[in-house]
Formats: C-alpha cells, sequence, structure tokens
C-alpha cells in the first residue's frame, strides 16, 4: 500500500504572514518614584533611586535596587543645548549637562541639513527651528516596560506644582498634566527621526505643547518651562523660564542652588518628587507566518504508523469493503530536505477518510 507522508505547501495560496499589536497598561504611580522607599529627610535616601559615580543620570526602580526581586522603570536626566543661555563654564557639571542633550539630541532626532545635531522642539517641524526646547528633562523608560514601543496616543504624566513640601497641595491642584492624545497610527507624529516616531505632549488645561514622547524608543523629552509658573515657587510675582525654574530648586533644597548650580543628580530628585501620575500602553508586535496543511478527500486516509497494521491488516476496518480511515493527531512542517522544523499537536485527534477533507490552520509566532 502506497502511502503519500508529505504535502507540499504552495505559497501563493497556502501561506500567509499576519501582524497583532498586543496592547498592556503600565501605570506608574508618584508614590513608588518617590516616597514609598524614602528613608530620611533628603530624597537621596531613597533605596529605589540608584546614583552613579559619573553623575549623569539616575535610575528608578519598583523596589529597593539591591533586592533580587527589583525591576527597572526607568532613567532620568536633565541637559541642555551648548547654545542655551544656561550654558556656562561655571555651571555645576556644565559639560556633562551639555554631552547628556546633546548626545540624547543625535541618537533620538539625528543632523539636519547643514549636519549640526538637531535640537529638540515643541512641535512637528524640525526644519522651522521656531518652537526650539533647549533646557529638558529625559524620562528613558526601560524596555521591559516599553516593549517595542510606547503605544500613540495613551502616555500620560501629571507633575505636581504645589512647594517642594506640599507638591500636591489642593490649594496649587495636582498639577500640569501632559498627554499625547492628538498623536494616532496615522496622524500627529513625526516619522522622520533617528529613533522612528515622536508625538508631542500637550498640557492638557491650556494645550501648549510643553514636550514630546519618542514611541520606540520609549524616551519622554520635557522642557524645563514646564514649572515656570508663580505658583509654582510661592513667588510674588511671575519669573522667566529659566529663573523660574532655578527657583524651584532653590525651594527643593532651601538653599541658593539652581539647575545651572546643581549636579545632575539632585535637579533629578527635584523633579521626581514632582511625579504624580505617569501611565502609558505599552506594544509588542507579535508577527505570524500562517500555514494551512490542507487533507483533500484523496489524501492522508491512511497512516504510516506500525500500529495502523497487524497481521497485513488494517486494524481499523472491520471488513475489506469498508472504507480506509485514520486519525490525524500531529502537524508537522519539514524543509526542503525532508528534515522536520516544527510539530503541531492537536488538542484532539481529527477523523479522517475519503468522505472528507480537512484544513488545519498552522501559525508560527516570531
Amino acid at each position: 500500500m502506497a502511502v503519500k507522508n508529505f504535502e507540499t505547501l504552495d505559497t501563493s495560496t497556502d501561506v500567509t504572514t499576519t501582524r497583532t499589536l498586543l496592547h498592556e497598561a503600565i501605570p506608574l504611580t508618584g508614590t513608588i518614584v518617590s516616597g514609598t522607599y524614602f528613608e530620611g529627610y533628603i530624597p537621596t535616601l531613597d533605596t529605589n533611586i540608584k546614583n552613579y559615580s559619573h553623575g549623569m543620570f539616575q535610575s528608578v526602580y519598583d523596589y529597593p535596587y539591591l533586592s533580587s526581586s527589583a525591576n527597572h522603570i526607568f532613567d532620568l536626566s536633565i541637559g541642555y543645548a551648548s547654545t542655551s543661555g544656561m550654558s556656562s563654564s561655571a555651571n555645576e557639571q556644565n559639560a556633562k549637562k551639555i554631552n547628556i542633550y546633546t548626545n540624547m539630541a543625535q541618537t533620538l532626532l539625528g543632523y539636519d541639513v547643514s549636519g549640526n545635531v538637531d535640537t529638540f522642539e515643541s512641535d512637528l517641524d524640525l526644519t522651522d527651528n521656531d518652537s526650539q526646547m533647549k533646557e529638558v528633562f529625559f524620562v528613558n523608560f526601560s524596555r521591559l516596560l516599553t516593549k517595542d514601543q510606547v503605544k500613540k496616543g495613551s502616555f500620560s504624566l501629571t507633575l505636581g506644582t504645589g512647594s517642594w513640601a506640599t507638591p500636591f497641595a489642593p490649594g496649587a491642584g495636582y498639577g500640569v498634566t501632559l498627554t499625547d492624545l492628538s498623536a494616532s497610527d496615522t496622524a500627529g507624529t513625526n516619522p522622520n527621526v533617528n529613533s522612528g516616531e515622536y508625538g508631542l505632549l500637550y498640557n492638557s488645561a491650556t494645550a501648549s505643547a510643553l514636550g514630546a514622547v519618542f514611541y520606540q524608543a520609549g524616551v519622554a523629552v520635557i522642557t524645563a518651562s514646564i514649572f515656570a509658573s508663580g505658583a509654582e515657587v510661592g513667588a510674588s510675582t511671575p519669573l522667566g523660564q529659566q529663573d523660574q525654574f532655578n527657583l524651584f530648586h532653590a525651594v527643593a533644597y532651601g538653599t541658593t542652588g539652581s539647575w545651572t548650580s546643581l549636579p545632575i543628580s539632585q535637579s533629578c530628585d527635584a523633579i521626581r518628587r514632582r511625579v504624580y501620575n505617569l501611565s502609558f500602553n505599552n506594544t509588542t508586535e507579535l508577527n505570524s507566518t500562517v500555514y494551512f496543511c490542507r487533507a483533500s478527500s484523496t489524501k492522508f486516509n491512511y497512516s504510516s504508523n506500525p500500529t495502523y497494521t497487524t497481521g497485513s491488516k488494517i486494524r481499523v476496518k472491520n471488513v475489506a469493503s469498508d472504507t480506509p480511515m485514520s486519525y490525524i493527531t500531529t502537524v508537522g512542517l519539514y524543509n526542503s530536505n525532508n528534515e522536520l522544523l516544527a510539530v503541531a499537536k492537536l488538542s484532539e485527534p481529527l477523523k479522517k477518510d475519503p468522505s472528507n477533507e480537512i484544513t488545519l490552520r498552522v501559525r508560527l509566532d516570531y
């Protein structure tokens, strides 16, 4: 009895590919970022915060970072462009702050037509140079949270606008909320950058753009001027953006220090303490190849399993005139050399005889 063990797949009709996007909600409350593991009177004693000897950024964990249970959430840093009015050789870590800004801009944006590193802007047109963000802070999320990318239109960040002691005081509300609700898969983003795409972060109350989120890179860039508010520092009169941000840090530490005269780690502490809520949806891109394995009425009605016969007789036939039958339990995918590459098991055996046809859909995810 001749039994055909293999059926050749036609790549034009039997094989197709699909792409599925899976999303997961990531809520990060401010108490995780600052306060839950607070062990002292200064922010540097938060045991879930790791600072480094190079002093260029700090890492935030969801648990004391020395614990094996800790998961890295994001890195936080600040920087300004070399052309910023804040830049001065007399500043604390001036070169490092410029280097951070330049490195992030080079990685996320790339170069302009003149060969210079682009500057972050609070609009989607990098060629006009009319909405430049030269003083910013960076939130670089871990790949554990963002997976393949941040879902467009899902990002939200709320920063407190109260005093250092009570950043979320009722009198000051719960601060400024930044969202990218104008971004979607078809609009509201700039795809012409090194890192993929970015969308703008708007103040939900005033609709002014105060930052950008780079979806594939998993980085949020927020301008320092988000803190430019008289209520922010309790000043009697509004101050300029640069002075206001400096004063914000002076109040934070009770000294005359400012954004330019404080090290990066202390500036990060001041920003981190004001995070009220942060949330977004991540995206996992699932690519699949689907194989349609077809068993027509005239094929696969016999089995090559040695137990299929006994004494030269088919076990499942009582008399010679009975139609042949088999039970399909497994699908094997082979290459051109008849080498087994993948095996798919059915949840239950499927009866196959000349009176029926079966098409099995086998999906390989990667």
